[in-house]
């Protein structure tokens, strides 16, 4: 075949063969794992580095960690197939010296050292902050739901059960009813069901009192612990609520906080909560110190609104900026809404849409906070009262820490683009990591396993972010700095 590129002959011989190491260019992103293996010191990390006097020597958990960092960089995280790229992967034979483990001592070791692999994660962090990288005052916050190895089929919840143990009681007659039809037909006309029509039914009966005494053993299970959700394949997974295209994910709660400038995820946590309301002061501290930062801002969605975390952010110096949930009753029914009432913070009085003072009135405590009561004594005249209220005057609660809010909105009203910077930051990493794991997300099983997973694929995202923003070669160098 002429005029085409053609390849060697698979017999010929070198003279001089190739060293691995000429096989791995420069700028080949396998270096720079390498050299970021080489800068960690593992001992103080928690891994084990001191091998056993007795046995059959081991890895070096250098090397182990290596092949996982290299594996989650290329969207390969089964251990099985690690194994077979150790023996097939020239990249991978020149960072593990030919090594191959099997597929069991590789898995092992990810399920063995999950809180040092967690702070190997921590670590680039850190890396990235000596480099200068981590120089934004604005981080984005954010969670989303990721899939377990738990389907729907499996978790369960008192609904649920209540709703099973129905059907199968609804189905049990049913088939009782035909064993009655066919005894009253033989009773009467002496004629039979063909025998095997009755050994389907009563198949079919014993399979489902063995569902139901399977459906009331988790309704025992539930009693004694107290659960609220039972999930039979991963027991940490909960069913979580999603948007209105995938109502429910049986899975985890992913937590991040991304800073603005490079979409770096400097923070992240996964939880078992399917709701992200508590979540804002702990990851916004957790971004200010991973940044080395005195004072940031931290932005998120209305899924985080909740007066108590956002009063827990500013005492920390921290700057919440959290868009306000739209949760009015009155607005929905056609009347005032309480933004329609003005607060004069020196006079500690708020103005009526018809101009009337409703002034201080007590001070009670709900629900674990001190609120301030206010109403005017003018009601009853007002020419618009049925725009306001059917009761016999409207009246305003005002949490005693409610200028922190007023500050927060005046923020947003002054600069309503924070709120897009957000959903332009941090929604990105989630669909990147997402489309990395494919569609059954995580790969291992209960809580501290799943977070070691997910530390690897965000230790893998954050390198992938850094080798794009500053090169190989420079992140090589400034690692050897």
């Amino acid at each position: 075949m002429t005029r085409f590129i053609e390849g060697l002959d698979r017999g010929q011989v070198s003279l001089l063969p190739a060293s691995l190491d000429d096989c791995v260019a420069e700028d080949n992103p396998v270096r720079v794992v390498d050299a970021f293996i080489e800068i960690l010191d593992l001992r103080e990390l928690g891994f084990g580095v001191v091998p056993e006097s007795t046995g059959r020597p081991g890895y070096h958990p250098g090397v182990m960690l290596s092949i996982y960092l290299y594996g989650y960089l290329n969207q390969v995280q089964s251990s099985r197939r690690l194994e077979r790229e150790c023996g097939r992967n020239l990249e991978l034979i020149w960072l593990t010296g030919r090594l191959k483990p099997d597929f069991k001592t590789i898995a092992d070791f990810r399920k063995d050292n999950g809180p040092a692999i967690r702070k190997v994660c921590q670590q680039f962090v850190a890396l990235c902050r000596d480099i200068k990288l981590l120089d934004s005052d604005i981080v984005a916050i954010d969670g989303s739901r990721f899939k377990a190895i738990n389907s729907k089929a499996k978790s369960y919840t008192r609904g649920k059960l209540k709703q099973k143990l129905g059907e199968i009681d609804k189905a049990i007659e049913r088939y009782l009813m035909e064993l009655d039809r066919a005894d009253e037909a033989l009773t009467k006309t002496s004629s039979t069901v063909p025998t095997s029509q009755i050994t389907r039914v009563n198949r079919k009966l014993a399979h489902l009192q063995k569902e139901a005494e399977r459906y009331r053993s988790i309704e025992d299970r539930m009693d004694k612990t107290g659960e609220t959700q039972v999930s039979l394949s991963d027991p940490d997974a909960k069913s979580m609520t999603t948007t209105p295209r995938m109502p429910k994910v049986v899975g985890y709660n992913v937590q991040t906080a991304v800073e603005a400038k490079h979409h770096l995820i400097v923070a992240h946590e996964v939880t078992t909560f399917g709701y992200d309301r508590d979540a804002l002061s702990t990851m916004a501290i957790a971004a200010r110190d991973a940044m080395g930062t005195d004072e940031i801002e931290a932005v998120a969605d209305k899924g985080y609104f909740k007066s108590e975390e956002i009063l827990t952010c500013e005492a920390a110096g921290i700057t919440a900026t959290v868009s306000k949930p739209l949760t009015s009753g009155a607005a929905a029914r056609g009347r005032f809404d309480r933004a329609d009432f003005a607060y004069d913070a020196d006079k500690n009085v708020y103005t009526c849409p018809a101009g009337e003072q409703l002034i201080y009135r007590s001070t009670t405590e709900q629900d674990g906070k001190m609120q301030h009561l206010y109403y005017s004594s003018f009601c009853a005249g007002c020419v618009i009262k049925d725009k306001c209220t059917p009761s016999k005057e409207r009246r305003i609660r005002r949490w005693e820490h409610e200028d922190v809010l007023d500050r927060m909105q005046q923020r947003i009203d002054d600069d309503p683009s924070k709120l897009a910077l957000r959903s332009m930051t941090v929604e990105h990493p989630f669909g990147t990591i997402k489309a990395w794991m494919g569609n059954t997300h995580f790969k291992m099983r209960r809580l501290k396993n799943v977070a070691t997973e997910m530390a690897l694929h965000v230790l893998a995202y954050n390198m992938t972010r850094v080798m794009n923003i500053v090169g190989i070669p420079a992140l090589i160098n400034a690692m050897k700095a």
